[in-house]
């Protein structure tokens, strides 16, 4: 629309034109020619709003951040916000696009249902400074979108996973079905062992379909996007501190665009505060 009126402006100033010959010509009409934008009152304020957020959170889109100024209470439209971005320079980059599948081979086996029903589970790996091996081991309730743990070290064997799903164990319950890849720290006997003696269930998805294991999947590129790929890690124990306060960050203040924008923290006492409803009444 704006080149538009710019282009009725040249034929009236460059060929002496009359405004609706020229407005006939471009495919304009003449009212939209003559309107003049007005920025809000608050314009300015809202500007400086936007610029804070994205100085603390230089990897989030213009969704986010809009999600995070309206839980602050501002009653703001996300296209405005989008152009403020756009006019301040803040727009991150599109991400790449890949190709969808769909079918039966993209069906998610046993989807969450409600808190502790299902979990899974991957490995990453990053390098420090030095080129030391990073293996990051990431849990999540696939239902609040939680992230229960992230740990970090230089290998991770089937004995520590038992560990660390002892621990989440103890702080969160047990869930009715853990998902994960093929890889050997999952497979093992030990792990399969454990899982089922405390009368769970173990979700493999089939080797080479990680397409069945998404929420994971999703998470370990978040993790990469904010967290990875921003930060340097010395050490093996910076990077579990890093690691665990990003992981805090991600669960209490990073809205998440499957819950409607609200953080998984805010969804799980949301769904919650539900239950305790229903039973009440």
């Amino acid at each position: 629309m704006a080149d538009k009126r710019c282009a009725a402006s040249y034929l009236q100033d460059t060929h002496e034109l009359s405004e609706r010959r020229a407005c006939a010509l471009v495919g304009i009409a003449r009212t939209s020619h003559r309107y003049q934008s007005k920025r809000a009152e608050d314009e300015a304020d809202l500007t400086t709003v936007v610029r804070e957020y994205a100085e603390q959170y230089p990897h989030y889109g213009y969704r986010l951040i809009t999600a995070l100024i309206r839980a602050n209470g501002y009653d703001v439209n996300h296209k405005r916000i989008e152009r403020i971005c756009r006019q301040q320079g803040l727009q991150q980059p599109k991400r790449k696009a890949y190709k969808r599948r769909y079918g039966e081979g993209g069906d998610v086996k046993q989807r969450a249902t409600d808190i502790n029903h299902v979990w899974s589970y991957d490995l990453t790996e990053d390098r420090t400074e030095n080129g030391q091996r990073v293996r990051i081991l990431a849990v999540m309730d696939e239902f609040t979108r939680q992230c229960l743990m992230l740990y970090a070290s230089n290998s991770i064997s089937s004995s520590k996973v038992v560990d660390i799903l002892d621990w989440l164990v103890m702080c969160h319950g047990m869930p009715e079905h853990i998902r994960s890849d093929n890889g050997s720290e999952f497979v093992a006997n030990k792990v399969k062992n454990w899982i089922i003696q405390r009368g769970s269930q173990t979700i493999y998805i089939e080797p080479g379909h990680p397409w069945e294991n998404p929420f994971i999947e999703r998470f370990i590129g978040t993790l990469k996007h904010d967290c990875l790929n921003r930060y340097l890690f010395d050490n093996i124990p910076e990077a579990r501190e890093l690691l665990d306060n990003w992981r805090l960050e991600y669960n209490a203040y990073r809205p998440h665009s499957a819950l409607g924008y609200i953080t998984p923290d805010a969804y799980a006492a949301q769904h919650n505060q539900m239950i305790l409803t229903s039973i009440g009444t």
